[in-house]
């Protein structure tokens, strides 16, 4: 007998990429109950930045990004906040370790893109 392990609706038939943009969705809604302003925000998951040492990127060999804000003044576009998994996946070994990652980035990105420190975006920064 052939076909999947688990139905598409169980988690164990998620990929590692799915569960990882939920890691994102899970911490974007938590602070849009505060900041509703995030709605008009982009929430972007990608697996790696771009190549390093190009003007557009602001990172070397030696300090890889886990996330970014990038934003497009004047074109109509909104902000876009990107969190890049492979790094953040090879620097958490746990979903839980992985899940408080995700946050701290979408965090610290959405307070540079608000002007704000992270500690006033989420009160319960850097506590977890």
């Amino acid at each position: 007998m052939r076909g999947p392990v688990a139905p598409p609706q169980v988690p164990l038939a998620a990929s590692r990429a799915e569960l990882f943009g939920d890691l994102v969705r899970e911490s974007v809604d938590r602070l849009e109950r505060r900041w509703p302003q995030l709605a008009d925000v982009e929430f972007v998951v990608a697996d790696v930045p771009g190549p390093p040492g190009g003007p557009e990127t602001g990172w070397n060999d030696e300090a890889v990004p886990l996330g970014a804000l990038a934003e497009s003044p004047g074109t109509g576009r909104p902000p876009r906040i990107i969190v890049f998994r492979r790094p953040v996946e090879i620097r958490s070994k746990t979903r839980d370790e992985r899940a408080l990652l995700v946050h701290e980035i979408v965090v610290e990105q959405v307070a540079e893109l608000l002007g704000l420190t992270p500690e006033t975006v989420d009160p319960r920064y850097g506590q977890d």
